[in-house]
């Protein structure tokens, strides 16, 4: 029989599980990002990386930070992560991840962990390398200045409300959410259209990226400007950025009950390449 075995990883791990993740570089996008700057020290990571090995070599892995997150898992590593995840008890706000490992953990923690606030079984992976011809950008989309933080920030806390159902200013006042928000305008991932009086009408970020594969996150376009295409636009304009300065292929994963959202990133030119599944607490 082959043996298994399930552990913390070390940064001395570093080079094997970075080149698991990199095997998937649109799904692991997210986790890649973080591990490619930080390692795999948890202090650093913001978690613990868990590794699942079968047959001395390192098949699966999983994330257990403020999100519970799979990776490349086997159903039977699933069910390891899933046995040290109960014994640990809950310490994630979500678990997220492509649909069938993710939603296989949820279903081995749910009689322990349960009810979760909300479960989105089905969240299309939508990816593109191209804009299509016949879509122009919107020009008055660019990247947020560092001195506007105060501009952005109602935008993306309605956004995280409207689509979390929960405020990121909840618990610790917002200070881990402007943090956040903060890392991203400096990076130059954090994108606007302002009106004339300075206000947010649409925004989006790159919230991961790594030199193959990057996501955006954070679409929201403000309530009195809906229906009238700036999202399309604007997402053109996102991703005519993200291809020219961060990488080649640009991913972002939608619930599936937002037509309209799923309709204006078809136009954009993404396509549906898998699903993912999201499990609220």
């Amino acid at each position: 029989m082959t043996t298994t075995t399930c552990r913390v990883l070390a940064p001395g791990d570093l080079g094997e599980a970075l080149a698991l993740l990199e095997s998937e570089p649109v799904n692991n996008a997210f986790v890649t990002s973080r591990v490619q700057v930080a390692g795999l020290d948890p202090w650093r990571l913001g978690g613990e990386m868990w590794g699942f090995y079968e047959g001395g070599r390192l098949r699966s892995l999983c994330y257990s930070g403020a999100n519970l997150v799979p990776i490349c898992a086997t159903r039977e590593a699933v069910r390891a992560f899933a046995e040290r995840a109960r014994r640990a008890g809950r310490r994630c706000s979500s678990i997220v991840g492509p649909a069938e490992p993710a939603g296989l953990l949820w279903r081995l923690l749910e009689p322990h962990w349960g009810p979760a606030r909300e479960v989105r079984a089905h969240q299309p992976l939508m990816v593109a390398e191209q804009l299509p011809p016949g879509i122009e950008p919107d020009p008055l989309v660019r990247r947020v200045r560092k001195d506007e933080m105060e501009t952005i920030m109602p935008a993306c806390v309605a956004m995280f409300t409207e689509e979390v159902g929960v405020s990121p200013m909840a618990g610790d006042g917002g200070l881990l959410y402007q943090a956040r928000v903060a890392e991203l305008v400096g990076a130059g991932r954090s994108f606007a259209r302002l009106d004339d009086d300075g206000k947010v009408v649409f925004k989006a970020e790159i919230g991961a990226a790594t030199p193959a594969a990057c996501q955006i996150q954070g679409v929201w376009v403000a309530p009195e400007h809906r229906g009238k295409g700036l999202s399309v636009t604007g997402m053109a304009a996102v991703l005519r950025y993200a291809l020219a300065d961060v990488a080649p292929v640009v991913s972002l994963y939608v619930n599936d009950f937002n037509t309209p959202a799923r309709a204006s990133y078809r136009r954009v030119g993404f396509r549906e390449v898998g699903a993912f599944t999201s499990v609220l607490f």
